[in-house]
């Protein structure tokens, strides 16, 4: 099990905010397999009592998070991958239930389930990259013909645009790093040369304490957002939901808006279920891994 390095930083008055660190030792990018997703929860029961907040960092320098365990999503029985996605909806949601506020300091690829992971924080904190290059920004699931499992149909259209938030979701674009700044993707923006870790750390203590009721504090089930996201829900193009990943992502966003966040993850993992299976996906896989051996 990787133990992930957890750090809290604060002297004198300064309010203290933990800082817990992504890392998969052996890998050039960080990927959401059941190993780290578990070592995320390991790590939680070990956050000190009294935080001001909390945030989640990345120890790679490509990216925050590339998404989720592909090859856990082929290989998996149904029965096992609904538990692995079961597995990252509750650890996720120890982001959005905290006491405290949480923020995903993000510079590298933030991709899948990794920006569905750091869409669970209160806040997105977003920096240059180190490497001095733009990086992608996400849920390119439905370009492999499956859809997300972990809530990203319903919380990127509370951050953007929600009309082209479902539009890409649905057809699996994505977009680079500056391009998220304007959209609106990021709460706040760390220019080049700034630290973008102890920007979030600033950013936590900032903010108010929460108030807490299961979901995650930006999705489409807010009041608020009913009215925009039912009315962006006509405005999607007919192409957008052309294909049977991009059908599931529209699903996934109504049942949000009619039965709330339980209700839209649960839609999100059986249509990921049904459609690893189709010979669309498994065509688009079988791909995806051949470019990646190249």
């Amino acid at each position: 099990m990787i133990e992930l390095p957890l750090h809290v930083y604060g002297t004198g008055s300064e309010p203290r905010v933990a800082v817990l660190t992504l890392t998969q030792p052996g890998r050039p990018v960080v990927v959401l397999d059941e190993e780290l997703i578990t070592s995320i929860d390991r790590a939680f029961d070990t956050i000190p009592t009294g935080i001001r907040g909390l945030v989640l960092a990345s120890a790679s320098e490509r990216s925050f998070v590339a998404g989720a365990d592909l090859k856990s999503i082929v290989e998996k029985s149904d029965a096992e991958l609904r538990d692995y996605l079961k597995l990252g909806t509750r650890v996720f949601a120890r982001f959005s239930t905290a006491p405290y506020p949480t923020a995903a300091a993000i510079c590298g690829a933030a991709l899948g389930g990794g920006l569905e992971l750091a869409m669970h924080c209160d806040g997105l904190i977003g920096g240059a990259s180190p490497l001095g290059k733009p990086y992608p920004v996400g849920l390119p699931e439905c370009g492999l013909a499956i859809c997300p499992g972990w809530g990203g149909t319903n919380l990127l259209p509370a951050r953007m645009d929600p009309a082209l938030a479902i539009e890409m979701t649905a057809t699996g674009k994505t977009f680079m790093d500056d391009r998220a700044r304007e959209t609106g993707v990021f709460d706040d923006l760390v220019e080049v040369g700034q630290n973008v870790v102890e920007r979030a750390c600033a950013w936590v203590r900032s903010q108010a304490p929460p108030l807490r009721d299961g979901a995650p504090r930006r999705w489409i089930g807010r009041p608020d957002r009913r009215a925009a996201l039912s009315k962006a829900l006509g405005e999607v193009g007919a192409g957008a939901g052309s294909t049977g990943s991009a059908q599931a992502v529209l699903d996934a966003v109504r049942m949000g808006i009619s039965k709330g966040w339980e209700a839209a993850i649960e839609a999100e993992r059986e249509h990921l279920i049904r459609l690893r299976h189709t010979p669309e996906a498994k065509g688009a896989i079988e791909a995806f891994f051949a470019r990646s051996k190249k």
